[in-house]
């Protein structure tokens, strides 16, 4: 459960949109990285007394390897605006029934001005959407889309698998400007827009940022058992289904790797095999690059054989994709390996990218 501190905050160090990084000291003088997020607790300054949860710091997690503020018990925030803050205006609670629960304006409840445009929407008027199981894989197809169709309006959605604040990812902060809106669904919150559900995110990713394309992924964090069921990331194989109930293009970002050390997720992981062959019940177009090793590519499209029957399998060319990856506005890297060290899980990502801008005829 949880592991309780508390600290003095000794420095405010690196911030992006939504966190900011601390320099804490216990009482018997540890000193802890922490995060706090100042639209829940507030605005951290040196001196100030933390309440800290310390639970994926001491396990040694990696993503979530931070103590994380839960409060600044000597100078508690002011309440929201009642009035004037639209973000303060709604009756969206996320993080449902946790002390750190926010009350947000969903995109389509009553309050909202988009709330009659997102009552008589029905589809997304194909619009193709890139379905990805780590939030590494962003940056990537969002690499691929510019290679062929650099204004295009790209929205992503943050589903609730691993991060739930959108302020988490120092990835989104850096791809500001390079989306047309990030709209958080489920119990994710701090996105430019909230959505109760998958489906009504998609339909205000057409309909309210008018994107041309979308990117669903979840925040960072993936959990994993090492089961084939036990993964945050079966939650592609449901975005899926969304996507095509609305009437859109399912395109499949495959979790290709000859680099990961784990078997399981060599060649095309088992998290794509079990997402995209058994979760989803509707059909997409699962893509290849063509620029991967020989013997890598034989062990993929081996493994996609038997998902041919729902799905597509569309081999796409890469020429011009490392380029594009190389200049990536954000550092690349999953599970601790950069661009050079697992090219083809980010070439794969890139190439569903290039992929979907095809599919805008």
């Amino acid at each position: 459960m949880v592991r309780w501190r508390t600290g003095s905050v000794t420095a405010v160090r690196r911030r992006w949109t939504g966190a900011v990084e601390l320099d804490v000291t216990l009482p018997d003088s540890t000193a802890v990285r922490a995060l706090a997020y100042p639209a829940l607790v507030g605005e951290p300054r040196p001196g100030d007394r933390v309440l800290l949860n310390v639970g994926a710091l001491l396990m040694g997690l990696g993503t979530g390897g931070y103590a994380l503020v839960v409060a600044l018990p000597d100078r508690l925030p002011a309440d929201p605006p009642q009035a004037g803050d639209t973000r303060d205006a709604g009756h969206l609670v996320k993080a449902r029934y946790t002390p750190l629960q926010p009350i947000l304006l969903g995109v389509d409840e009553e309050a909202s001005p988009h709330h009659d445009l997102l009552a008589a929407a029905e589809d997304v008027g194909g619009m193709p959407v890139v379905t990805a199981d780590l939030h590494s894989a962003l940056p990537a197809v969002l690499a691929g889309i510019r290679a062929d169709a650099p204004d295009a309006r790209v929205a992503y959605l943050l589903t609730d698998g691993g991060a739930l604040p959108a302020w988490f990812s120092r990835t989104l902060a850096g791809l500001a400007g390079h989306l047309a809106g990030t709209i958080s669904v489920g119990q994710a919150f701090g996105g430019d827009l909230e959505a109760s559900t998958l489906h009504s995110g998609l339909l205000a990713a057409r309909h309210v940022l008018r994107a041309d394309l979308a990117v669903v992924a979840q925040g960072p964090g993936n959990l994993g058992t090492g089961t084939r069921w036990g993964f945050s990331g079966v939650a592609v194989g449901e975005a899926v289904n969304a996507v095509a109930t609305l009437g859109g293009r399912p395109v499949g970002s495959l979790r290709v790797s000859a680099a990961d050390p784990r078997p399981r997720h060599r060649g095309v992981s088992h998290h794509s095999l079990t997402a995209y062959g058994r979760v989803a019940l509707a059909g997409a177009d699962l893509v290849v690059p063509d620029g991967l090793d020989r013997a890598l590519a034989a062990q993929v499209h081996a493994a996609l054989a038997p998902l041919a029957a729902r799905h597509t399998v569309v081999t796409v060319p890469t020429d011009g994709l490392d380029a594009a990856l190389r200049a990536s506005p954000v550092g690349l890297s999953t599970m601790g390996r950069g661009l050079d060290a697992d090219h083809a899980y980010f070439l794969a990502a890139a190439a569903a990218g290039r992929h979907a801008v095809r599919l805008l005829g």
